[in-house]
Formats: C-alpha cells, sequence, structure tokens
C-alpha cells in the first residue's frame, strides 16, 4: 500500500461522488449521514424491508451495521445483502455489539454466511464472529487488535473478503496482506457514531477504487488523520465531533498519502 494508491483513492472518491445505502444504527444515523457528505458521497438511510433490496441494487454501495438492530430491520439486512450480491454492488458487515446478545449474534452469522465484501469491527467483535471469544462490554472492545489479528485473517479467507479491525492501531487484512493504519485520537472512542460513520466511509471508498483493501485502508487513514487535526482544535468531545466533520471535509489526497500505513 504506497502513498500513491492512497493520493489515488482520495481522487476517485470525490469524482465518483458514491450513494451508500445505509441500514444503520438509529443512534448514529444523522452522524454517518453528515460524515458520508463530509468526504464527498451521498448517504441515503433506507431500513424498510419493502425497499431494502430494490435500492440496494441500485447504490453505489451497501452499509450493514447491527446495532440496534430488530426484526423487521433485520430481514431488511438480509435482503440488502442478497440484493447487493446480485448485482455485484460491494456491501460491508459493521457487527456491533456481536457476541453478547444472541439476536444480533445470529444475524451476524448469517450475514458472513452472505459473504460481505469488508467486515469492520473491533476485536472482540471480530473474535466473536469466529467464535473465538464472547464479544466485548457492549460496543466497546475488551481485547487489542492484534489479539484479533489471526481471527480476521480466518474470516478474510472465509468470506473471500477484507476484515478490519480498529484498535489504537488498526489492522487491515484480506487474509494475505496485512496494512496497519495508525494514528487517530483517543476523542474518537467518546464521540457516538465514530466507528459507525467509519463503516460507511469503508463502503464508500469500496465503491469508489473498486478495490476492497485498498479503500478500507484509505477510509480508516481518512478518519484518522481527520481525528489528529479535530483533537489539536478540540476542547472536548463535543466541539471534537464538530472538528471532525470538519477535517473530513478538508482533507484532500496529498494529506491522505502521508498517512501512517504500513504493509506485512
Amino acid at each position: 500500500m504506497d502513498a500513491s494508491s492512497l493520493r489515488a483513492a482520495r481522487t476517485q472518491l470525490t469524482d465518483s461522488a458514491p450513494l451508500v445505502h445505509c441500514l444503520t444504527n438509529t443512534v448514529v444515523q444523522a452522524f454517518t449521514a453528515n460524515a458520508l457528505l463530509a468526504v464527498g458521497a451521498a448517504p441515503a438511510m433506507v431500513d424498510a424491508p419493502e425497499e431494502a433490496a430494490e435500492f440496494a441494487s441500485v447504490a453505489s454501495a451497501v452499509l450493514v451495521n447491527v446495532g440496534t438492530v430488530h426484526a423487521r430491520t433485520a430481514e431488511a439486512m438480509r435482503l440488502a445483502a442478497r440484493a447487493a450480491n446480485a448485482a455485484g454492488t460491494p456491501w460491508v458487515l459493521d457487527p456491533v455489539a456481536v457476541g453478547g446478545l444472541s439476536f444480533r449474534t445470529d444475524l451476524a452469522a448469517e450475514l458472513v454466511a452472505l459473504r460481505p465484501t469488508v467486515v469492520r469491527g473491533n476485536a472482540s467483535e471480530v473474535l466473536a464472529l469466529v467464535g473465538a471469544g464472547a464479544g466485548g462490554r457492549g460496543v466497546d472492545s475488551t481485547a487489542a487488535a492484534d489479539d484479533a489479528l489471526a481471527a480476521a485473517e480466518e474470516l478474510a479467507r472465509r468470506t473471500g473478503g477484507v476484515v478490519a479491525v480498529s484498535g489504537e492501531v488498526d489492522a487491515v487484512t484480506d487474509g494475505s496482506t496485512t496494512v496497519r493504519v495508525g494514528g487517530g485520537s483517543v476523542l474518537l472512542t467518546r464521540t457516538t457514531g465514530a466507528g459507525c460513520a467509519l463503516g460507511a466511509l469503508v463502503a464508500a471508498y469500496v465503491a469508489a477504487t473498486g478495490d476492497p483493501l485498498t479503500g478500507t485502508v484509505a477510509a480508516h487513514a481518512h478518519v484518522a488523520l481527520a481525528a489528529e487535526i479535530a483533537a489539536d482544535l478540540a476542547d472536548g468531545p463535543g466541539t471534537f465531533a464538530a472538528q471532525w466533520l470538519d477535517a473530513l471535509d478538508a482533507l484532500d489526497g496529498d494529506a491522505l498519502a502521508a498517512a501512517d500505513v504500513r504493509t506485512s
């Protein structure tokens, strides 16, 4: 993963303005939409079972986030994932709090079987998806990213896609190549919806680049760099959220090319 790939990814996203279909956590819908708009993508929050499959087939990418799932939205997620697969549309699974609650854990297993393009979660969530853990503390991880690297590689090989594990240093793998993305700020963990927004940005970048590994790394780098800028300007988590959105908007390809990204 070199600087030119990240620079190109930012340009591709700006030029294509991908339409991201978000079936996501009700707590964070507006924040997620604003993050997508800030990077130059177009958000849509269509989570009715009657519409989800139809919209997934015409969107540029789909995000499936199980954060506040219930029976109706779970069915919409299944339909959207199947429709995305049929249309060749990339889709991202964000398995929020999987492992601790049986309904969402069973649903996530169904969705993994549909082979998401990218799975993006914290270490505890990724471990739970492969049956190697019982989840974290609610939505928070109790494991470090490197603790889940072997599980992430296994999951990537199982799905044929990419798995991203968030942590102090994020790890992104396709099962053979692993890329680590450093930077960011602890204030991301004190901002409701930052991780959920990251899942949406992954979907946008994967749609724009047509390359799941490059797109996922670019999204993580964009989020981390913007967080560093925002943290320098913020007085606390409240002002950080606004500054982060502004920084997401301001970052260009040259800035993204300077991200702390290492391939192994």
